[in-house]
């Protein structure tokens, strides 16, 4: 039963994919409307861009990796910008693991948020280390999206960015294009790295497998089967729910009161 505990399910179609806890992580996209958020998250999940524009209330997305033999789970939280409800926005930071703040290159507003963000990040999460007595970093891209465009509708100069994890060696800063695909890559690559998590989670470094494999997903003798020229794949969860906001807060009460040393989130289980 206590190796149970310690596992988390993920279900996808017909297949059962049991993820360590210490394996399973998030990721919250943060930043203003418009600006290329999820495009952004559609990049790394389908390597597509969607042209047409759909306000964002709040997607969750799940992707698992088998890499070397190990199982691995990454949830992903792509906010709103207009962030209606702050305390959503608060337990959000609270329960993340990574972050990407992104701003539009041609908005200056939205690169104002992006520094409220990551002050409001960095005090959010300090205050939950002083309960906690926690020393883990905090990994973090600022990411200054649409440099396709015309140097003439800039209007936040490299400069600017870069002063804003100038003094944080697990703060990192990239001016990419959702919509060429310029950069994306390379961001979460060293997202990854600060995060200490395996790099081949980025996109391009491993091989996409789709859903009907999912039976075999995590038998070793898959890799060898059906990928001869590397030993990480992932694949993305078509029917992952968000987890409850009482599971969210029920595992940041548990980390306040030191219930546990193991990474069991019951955030994590599909509801």
């Amino acid at each position: 039963f206590q190796d149970q505990a310690m596992m988390k399910t993920m279900s996808g179609g017909n297949c059962n994919l049991n993820v360590p806890a210490k394996n399973s992580y998030r990721m919250v996209v943060l930043g203003a409307s418009r600006v290329g958020k999820s495009s952004i998250v559609s990049r790394f999940l389908n390597g597509r861009f969607e042209d047409q524009y759909t306000p964002t209330i709040e997607d969750f997305h799940r992707k698992v990796y088998n890499i070397r033999g190990d199982m691995y789970q990454l949830d992903i939280l792509d906010t709103s910008g207009n962030h209606p409800f702050p305390a959503m926005r608060r337990l959000s930071i609270l329960t993340g693991d990574v972050f990407i703040l992104v701003f539009s290159l041609d908005n200056r507003e939205s690169f104002d948020e992006v520094k409220r963000l990551q002050k409001q990040i960095l005090e959010v999460k300090s205050c939950l280390k002083n309960k906690t007595k926690e020393s883990a970093d905090l990994p973090m891209v600022i990411c200054g999206n649409k440099n396709d465009h015309s140097e003439i509708f800039r209007k936040v100069r490299s400069d600017e960015g870069e002063d804003l994890v100038s003094s944080d060696e697990n703060c990192a800063y990239f001016e990419v294009s959702a919509k060429k695909n310029t950069n994306v890559d390379e961001m979460f690559y060293v997202l990854f790295s600060m995060a200490k998590l395996p790099h081949e989670m980025s996109p391009s470094l491993h091989r996409k497998i789709s859903i009907q494999y999912g039976d075999t997903f995590q038998q070793k003798s898959f890799r060898m089967r059906r990928v001869k020229d590397m030993d990480a794949y992932g694949m993305v969860s078509p029917f992952a729910r968000r987890p409850s906001v009482n599971s969210d807060l029920k595992y940041i009460k548990s980390k306040v009161l030191r219930e546990g040393q193991s990474r069991e989130r019951e955030k994590c289980t599909i509801q």
